[in-house]
């Protein structure tokens, strides 16, 4: 068998067991929770947590299926690796470029809200403190592979931190252990009942949910750098069920038990309103702190994934092949840089032209995880079939069954999405987005000779 890890060596073996789990734990965890929350509440009541539940189960089953590939055949180039040998070279190409756009603009993004927070505190430029913020996680990933597992095991940490307190504190206040606070469910059915905008809502929200809980998918490519990579991932898939009911779907809980779900505080910061109502000081300082951190964790993830999926593409000459150096530690220093650059050409977007072309580049990418992860739900579905038994350390529950409802699940979003006008221009330019990737694809192709071709398909992951 032959994978992109084995193609390419010298990517450093630097993440250790403890840096994997927490990357899994706090991959899920990011800015969409701490605030995002707060309007997915607004739009659907109190059975908001049931959008977060369904989310869960579909982000839980491509996680499983991801998991079951990863284990049998660990690679830094991870699913588009898998589509790549399951579904055709058109598949890996685009599922790569794509997951390398949406990272990049997430970085872009993450950069700008990390510097609306640090502004929370200090009058300074946008640009200049989103500048800082580009540096400080761009120096992180070019250092080592360890230290950027070392700065995700920590701020990843603080987030799960934050949630468990929430969540031992907001249990306390909500069953009557609290000072001068009595037991108390009413608000999941007295502000209007439990489903006040109707059951539709509880669907339509699952739009937003999801991609408030992107990012458990670092894992399996960030396992491709430790030492033993089918027991990291074989964990971390493991252990998405419990993250996904604890911090999602237990948080969500205890906030429209806390704080009523149409009061309008809710929309800013649902925890700060929920730690407000319980009276706890320094309320606002406190989560900003915690969500610059999700930020700052968000931005460090993406720098990473995004610069080993070029890597990939380098490796493979489906990109620039100066992207597949590596520094003298064993890093893809031109593939972060280049990352960086964009990332920092989409902060100069939101700062020059935030309606237009950094709206523009958001809405492109809007859709994109969504397409990566039916890729990696059809490449699952193909690949069992020619994976030996022995090398199925993860299984994929009722196969094939389950994979087929998480295709259509993901179809489903994808329909919601063409019918509900906020999202509808979400889905057709992220659609163009796609069709730019294969047409790159088919103008790879055609300026190699035949030769090369024949010894780029022999070079294919042999996954079977």
């Amino acid at each position: 068998m032959s994978t992109t890890s084995e193609a390419a060596p010298g990517l450093q073996k630097g993440l250790q067991q403890r840096h994997l789990t927490m990357i899994a734990i706090g991959g899920v965890i990011g800015a969409g929770l701490f605030v995002g929350s707060g309007a997915v509440i607004a739009e659907t009541g109190p059975a908001a947590f049931l959008s977060y539940a369904i989310t869960g189960v579909l982000i839980i089953l491509v996680m499983r299926m991801l998991g079951e590939m990863a284990t049998a055949h660990p690679s830094t180039g991870s699913f588009s690796d898998y589509a790549r040998s399951a579904l055709g070279g058109w598949a890996g190409f685009s599922a790569a470029w794509l997951y390398w756009y949406f990272w990049v603009i997430v970085v872009g993004f993450e950069a700008v809200a990390g510097a609306e927070i640090v502004r929370f505190w200090v009058d300074l430029p946008l640009w200049l403190v989103s500048l800082v913020l580009m540096v400080l996680m761009t120096a992180t990933n070019l250092v080592s592979v360890r230290s950027y597992g070392e700065f995700e095991y920590w701020f990843a940490g603080i987030k799960v931190a934050a949630i468990i307190v929430f969540l031992v504190l907001g249990t306390l206040f909500v069953v009557g252990l609290w000072p001068h606070k009595d037991f108390d469910v009413s608000l999941m059915t007295s502000q209007g009942g439990f489903l006040p905008l109707g059951v539709g809502a509880v669907f339509s929200s699952i739009v937003v949910v999801v991609f408030s809980m992107v990012g458990a998918e670092i894992a399996t490519v960030a396992a491709a750098e430790s030492e033993d990579p089918e027991k990291a991932i074989a964990r971390a898939t493991q252990s998405v069920i419990l993250r996904v009911a604890t911090f999602f779907v237990g948080s969500m809980v205890l906030l429209v038990l806390i704080v009523p779900w149409d009061d309008t505080e809710l929309g800013d910061s649902p925890y700060v309103a929920a730690f407000e109502e319980m009276g706890i000081p320094y309320a606002d300082h406190l989560m900003n702190a915690v969500v610059l951190t999700a930020v700052l964790s968000c931005l460090n993830s993406g720098l990473y994934t995004a610069s080993r999926m070029v890597f990939v593409l380098a490796d493979r000459r489906e990109a620039p092949g100066v992207l597949t150096r590596l520094s003298g530690r064993g890093v893809p220093a031109y593939a972060i840089l280049t990352s960086t650059v964009v990332g920092f050409l989409c902060v100069i977007a939101a700062y020059l032209s935030p309606d237009t072309v950094f709206l523009f580049l958001l809405n492109s990418s809007g859709a994109v995880i969504l397409f990566v992860y039916l890729l990696i739900a059809l490449s699952q579905l193909v690949l069992r079939r020619r994976t030996d038994p022995e090398q199925l350390v993860v299984k994929m529950w009722a196969y094939p069954v389950l994979t087929v409802l998480a295709i259509a699940g993901i179809l489903a979003i994808l329909v919601q999405m063409a019918l509900t006008d906020d999202t509808r221009s979400q889905l057709l330019l992220s659609l163009l987005s796609w069709g730019v990737a294969l047409a790159g694809y088919v103008a790879t192709r055609r300026v190699r000779s035949g030769s090369d071709r024949r010894q780029d398909d022999l070079a294919a992951p042999d996954l079977g």
